[in-house]
């Protein structure tokens, strides 16, 4: 009930206006968001490359609706990347793209607008010396978002998928995308769901999830497991070890702000370990998505609020 409230709120513009003009919010904000600059992000980056870490930056602000919008965000991951190959940061980092920051929601000619919009963004990560993700958003982009990836793996295979556990059809896609050279980052999912299309209870997620994963590590491709569970970190590395994986072989991804003993106790045994890391004016939707997936959240928030009121 809680997490679905919250996931409501996420689009709730009235809302987001309160918590954006509020300062009593960025103690939370920073925790979760590296902060709005391209000079953040790569600071950020520079201080997790130092621990041993590596990075992807999600620069925040989907669903644009206009194609100015769009053109901005591709000239900043561009500004981003070049930044990045700057500071001698990549290929430890690389960026994901939300489609629907790049053009998809803009009508009938959104797919192409997309495409060719990541296409460009690829081409500047590998003149970079990096890579780039495709992220994944609600249940109605996704056969849009993976035709948009196949289209730009044409040129750019190195490019990453992303599918969520939480949908019923993820398995299938899962045998699809395990092939030699594709990178999969497997999660749960954020977004607020249909029972028509996604499983509801936690228990029916996990399960789909631990199926998942077997695909892709019995696969040839490279899985990149996104989660904070501690219980489907060991099945990821007991299912590791049962495929003959190699270290190097997959990673594991975590938030930034979320479990980071976590993220340095696995680089210290010898895991790959990617943080994921957003930055951007665009927070809200983000950070209220990241309450949702973990409540418990909500009393460190609320406690900011109260602390800075």
């Amino acid at each position: 009930m809680l997490r679905a409230s919250l996931l409501a709120l996420s689009r709730s513009r009235q809302v987001e206006r309160l918590v954006s003009t509020m300062p009593l919010s960025s103690g939370i904000v920073s925790r979760f968001v590296a902060g709005v600059a391209t000079q953040d992000a790569v600071r950020v980056t520079s201080e997790l490359a130092g621990g041993g870490l590596r990075v992807t930056l999600d620069r925040l602000g989907e669903d644009t609706l206009d194609r100015a919008r769009a053109a901005a965000s591709v000239a900043a991951y561009c500004e981003l990347l070049t930044a990045l190959a700057d500071a001698g940061l990549t290929p430890t980092a690389e960026v994901s793209v939300k489609l629907s920051a790049v053009g998809q929601a803009l009508g009938p000619d959104g797919d192409a607008i997309a495409r060719d919009n990541a296409h460009r963004i690829c081409q500047a990560a590998r003149d970079a010396g990096t890579t780039v993700t495709l992220d994944m958003e609600d249940h109605t982009t996704t056969d849009s978002t993976l035709d948009v990836l196949s289209a730009v793996r044409q040129d750019f295979p190195e490019t990453g998928a992303v599918v969520q556990s939480q949908l019923r059809r993820t398995e299938g896609d899962c045998k699809d995308l395990a092939y030699a050279g594709s990178r999969v980052r497997l999660c749960k999912g954020a977004y607020r769901e249909p029972e028509s299309v996604a499983y509801q209870s936690r228990q029916e997620v996990d399960r789909s999830y631990v199926r998942c994963l077997r695909v892709l590590m019995n696969g040839a491709g490279y899985p990149m497991i996104a989660t904070h569970d501690p219980r489907l970190v060991r099945i990821a590395g007991m299912l590791a070890g049962r495929a003959e994986r190699d270290a190097g072989t997959f990673e594991y991804q975590l938030l930034y702000g979320v479990r980071p003993d976590e993220q340095l106790r696995l680089s210290a045994v010898g895991e790959t370990v990617r943080v994921y890391v957003p930055y951007g004016d665009q927070w809200y939707g983000y950070l209220m998505r990241r309450l949702a997936e973990r409540p418990q959240n909500l009393t460190f928030f609320a406690r900011s609020l109260m602390s800075k009121g």
